[in-house]
């Protein structure tokens, strides 16, 4: 506890880092303050006897769980920073695909900045959409509801306005993550959606809590929180997990001065792809939820189970679609074959394993085999929230149990922790731990 309270000294002891922490608390206090701020032209006490009468499980759950309740509150901030991310995944896809973005990719700050820029534009036709369908269901909420009229304005006149409040609310929020990761600690755009997360966990908790009390099982809930903690260790050790492939470099002449060849290592993490896989399967599970509130007269038996994220069938297709999205992600980020030419190119080489294509081919069988386990744990870590689920467990606190929510979690908090160990190494103080270092983004890869 004396080493714990030590290091919250240090770290507060310098100055830009205290700078950083406070700006970044403060822009994130900001984002949480924007969340209750309802959109104009809706009544907001008519519309919470609305939106409380109706519910929110399935996708608009899940949704509202990635806004901060932001969606449930009819807020500004109602989509959040997602049209950014759905923007961010569409171009990060686009540099793998078309030759254009390949070559920006290739062109250093200024390709990044001409990127960065794609991704902006890109992220305001996204938002008008989803505002646009946010507008539609905000229609059907009050349709559903006889006699609730919360909406206050003209359809026409509403839609407008919904629309640009919406497209300058996400906007605002990219922005105030581009704030923080300049100037603040942590990349901000991942510690939006955390606190977005993150901001639900109390109302799980009490919830959760306030059922077994009712039910006195108190014992129960103990027993649930011990397990919580045991799944997020678990996350941990798969974010973290990283399989070291040695590599040797042989002795160069650089002008006149003969360099020492010396061993390094090449980390084939375990679970390369991040969160990706789960965000492409679960984008693919939402299908058949979409379809059913398509056709609401057609009471299909195949749909019904394909939209309950508890059947066994869900589950199923789910945990494949991790596994297969896994592999798929991990080969067109990880490139055995450019690994084996910059290796080559530079004077390195595997111990025991020929330069050039004999190195890709093993890079290749190792990056296999190391895949597999980790795309299983994954699929294991997205379905256990169904899992959760089905033992009693409330479904606002079920979600913290796994998939995409959990996985952020970890990864901002392991990516955020590692910048402030940087700052403390780099000032001469201990880190935030006496053994080992904390592998953020840099040792673990991305979260989003």
């Amino acid at each position: 506890m004396k080493g714990f309270i030590d290091t919250l000294r240090n770290i507060w002891k310098i100055e830009e880092l205290r700078n950083r922490i406070l700006y970044t608390l403060g822009m994130l206090l900001v984002f949480r303050l924007g969340s209750f701020i309802v959109l104009p032209g809706i009544d907001a006490g008519i519309y919470r006897a609305v939106i409380g009468s109706s519910g929110g499980g399935g996708l608009v759950g899940l949704i509202n769980l990635f806004s901060g309740g932001g969606f449930n509150n009819a807020s500004i901030f109602a989509l959040g920073i997602m049209p950014y991310i759905s923007a961010s995944i569409a171009v990060q896809l686009l540099t793998f695909a078309v030759p254009y973005f390949q070559k920006l990719q290739k062109e250093g700050e200024s390709g990044r900045r001409q990127l960065n820029q794609i991704t902006r534009y890109l992220t305001v036709i996204v938002t008008v959409f989803q505002a646009s369908g946010y507008y539609v269901y905000l229609k059907s909420l009050q349709s559903g509801m006889d006699g609730a009229q919360f909406i206050m304005l003209d359809p026409t006149l509403f839609w407008v306005t919904a629309v640009v409040v919406l497209t300058a609310g996400t906007l605002f929020c990219m922005w105030l993550g581009e704030k923080i990761t300049d100037r603040g600690i942590g990349n901000g755009i991942s510690l939006l959606i955390m606190i977005g997360i993150v901001a639900g966990l109390p109302g799980g908790l009490i919830a959760e809590f306030g059922l077994r009390e009712q039910a006195g099982q108190i014992m129960s809930f103990v027993l649930e929180l011990v397990f919580l903690v045991i799944i997020v260790m678990a996350s941990v050790a798969l974010v973290q997990g990283v399989r070291r492939i040695p590599v040797q470099y042989a002795k160069q002449m650089r002008g006149n001065r003969m360099v020492v060849g010396h061993r390094q290592y090449i980390p084939i993490k375990v679970n390369a792809a991040g969160v990706m896989p789960i965000i492409f399967a679960q984008a693919l599970m939402f299908i058949p939820g979409f379809f059913q509130q398509m056709m609401p007269e057609s009471q299909s038996s195949v749909l019904a189970l394909l939209n309950d994220y508890t059947s066994w069938p869900y589950n199923l297709i789910y945990f494949f679609l991790v596994v297969i999205f896994t592999y798929f992600y991990t080969a067109i980020t990880v490139n055995p074959v450019q690994i084996a030419d910059d290796l080559k190119r530079n004077g390195g080489f595997i111990p025991g394993v020929k330069p050039g294509r004999r190195t890709a081919e093993f890079l290749d069988n190792i990056l296999s085999r190391v895949t597999l386990p980790g795309s299983i744990f994954l699929g294991l870590i997205a379905i256990m929230p169904a899992f959760a689920g089905s033992f009693g467990i409330s479904q606002s606190f079920a979600l913290f149990f796994g998939g995409t929510s959990l996985l952020i979690i970890v990864g901002v908090v392991l990516d955020t922790l590692q910048q402030i160990e940087s700052h403390l190494l780099m000032r001469h103080y201990d880190g935030l731990m006496k053994t080992g270092r904390i592998k953020g983004r840099a040792g673990a890869g991305a979260t989003v």
